[in-house]
């Protein structure tokens, strides 16, 4: 989905925009009211996670899948499965390149696919709204810097569905630093047994970005999350172009950073995801940060995958 995220979304007060738009969230309600006829269906032959989230984009999602699985299939024949959109493309080369992905428009289909294909585990990257199938594990991811916004639900606010929903989940996720202790203190009220756990980008070539000056370009769910990684490891930057999350890059975008990055006579630096979707023949000159994941308390979150599975 290519879109810029409106900023009263994460406004932690009402605004005029979320009151206008208010009314228009009984979409989502007819949804889940839909969603409950449906009856998910459990796979006996093959165990399932789903890492997802309900505040829309930015949220860590691909990058918890892509961990999940490095240690995961070393007990399990493991296949990760993503939804097929043609804007998720760079998500689908990440995943590529210590994975075996999926990427088709139906993610049953996918995972029936899987079945006959004696894989033993299977990672679903998003699906949690997807009622079709009933997953032994249930992560919903958050961002740090936006939580949940300003916890309405869509087009009010950022939320897929209600933030007292987390109830049906098996934990959660939050990405980033600092965690805000009143949104903890709330979802232990929403459901008190339901463990939290964190994590944060860890940059593998920050050294090589230095005592440089950059312009640097996003088409992220969260750019903020970008611009505080640069920031953590003392990366000046001093343009900053923010594109819609997904955003494919043409040429035509490609000449304009060059030519403002030229005439301010700055490097340029983009993120890894971004980077994949540059057209190859006008990567040159282009830099990316490399950012790993890395999980607070890994043995606590370690044995807590495998005991559900």
């Amino acid at each position: 989905m290519k879109f810029l995220k409106p900023k009263f979304w994460d406004k932690r007060h009402l605004t005029f925009q979320s009151l206008i738009l208010y009314p228009f969230t009984f979409i989502i309600d007819l949804k889940e009211l839909f969603d409950q006829i449906i009856q998910p269906k459990r796979y006996s032959e093959i165990k399932t996670i789903c890492v997802g989230n309900i505040y829309l984009g930015g949220t860590g999602k691909t990058p918890l899948v892509d961990f999940l699985a490095k240690i995961l299939k070393k007990k399990f024949k493991t296949i990760i499965i993503k939804k097929k959109y043609l804007d998720h493309l760079d998500e689908k080369i990440l995943l590529e390149k210590n994975n075996k992905v999926f990427f088709k428009k139906n993610r049953l289909e996918s995972l029936l696919t899987a079945i006959k294909k004696k894989f033993e585990l299977a990672i679903f990257d998003d699906g949690l709204q997807d009622k079709k199938i009933q997953y032994d594990l249930k992560i919903v991811c958050f961002n740090s810097l936006s939580l949940a916004g300003n916890q309405l639900r869509l087009p009010a606010g950022p939320l897929r569905e209600r933030l007292e929903n987390l109830k049906k989940y098996d934990a959660i996720f939050i990405l980033g630093e600092n965690i805000n202790t009143k949104f903890l203190k709330k979802i232990k009220k929403i459901k008190p047994s339901i463990p939290v756990f964190s994590g944060e980008y860890i940059s593998t070539n920050f050294q090589k970005f230095k005592k440089k000056n950059f312009l640097v370009f996003s088409g992220i769910g969260n750019p903020d999350s970008f611009t505080k990684t640069l920031k953590k490891y003392n990366i000046r930057y001093r343009s900053n172009l923010i594109y819609p999350d997904h955003y494919r890059y043409t040429g035509i975008d490609i000449k304009k950073i060059k030519k403002l990055a030229k005439i301010k006579n700055l490097k340029i630096l983009t993120t890894e995801k971004d980077y994949n979707r540059l057209p190859k023949k006008f990567r040159n000159n282009i830099n990316y940060l490399k950012v790993n994941l890395k999980i607070q308390k890994i043995k606590e979150f370690n044995k807590f995958i495998i005991k559900c599975l």
